[in-house]
């Protein structure tokens, strides 16, 4: 079990009008630390989820299945773009087509994907959507480097 290594500054009591700082560690973790548990499922999991588009289309198929076509209409976008984020969808297991003639019909392949879109929505509530201002991911973050900045 690793611990985390937390840096503590503050003026030092031994030499006034100086600042130190001082390492200590801090076991959070109870039995398991994130290194002892393979958190690439996870990470893809989530990677899968944080394309502005894949998320809109998962929200979309939360209602009911939808051909690549009903997609395209509802959220503005090239049929290719659309096809392309299902696909990667489909590939993760996250959404399966329903052949049905020349036309596939789309759906959520897991309702747990409802639930953990459910817990989203209220941990963004209880945060305030204060992860909207992250500095990194945050929606000014994605406008800045549109920008160039």
């Amino acid at each position: 079990m690793a611990p985390v290594l937390l840096r503590l500054w503050g003026p030092s009591s031994e030499i006034p009008d100086q600042e130190y700082y001082r390492l200590m560690a801090i076991d959070c973790w109870g039995e398991e630390s994130p290194a002892d548990t393979d958190l690439g499922a996870a990470q893809a999991l989530f990677h899968s989820l944080s394309d502005g588009t894949r998320l809109a289309i998962v929200r979309r198929l939360a209602v009911g299945e939808a051909r690549v076509a009903d997609l395209v209409a509802q959220l503005g976008l090239a049929q290719s773009t659309v096809s392309k984020h299902v696909a990667c969808l489909r590939d993760c297991g996250l959404v399966e087509g329903r052949p049905e003639g020349r036309q596939v019909f789309y759906s959520l392949a897991r309702p747990e994907l409802l639930d953990l879109l459910a817990s989203a929505e209220v941990l963004l509530a209880a945060t305030g959507n204060a992860v909207a201002l992250c500095p990194n991911y945050g929606t000014d973050s994605a406008t800045m480097e549109a920008c160039g900045e």
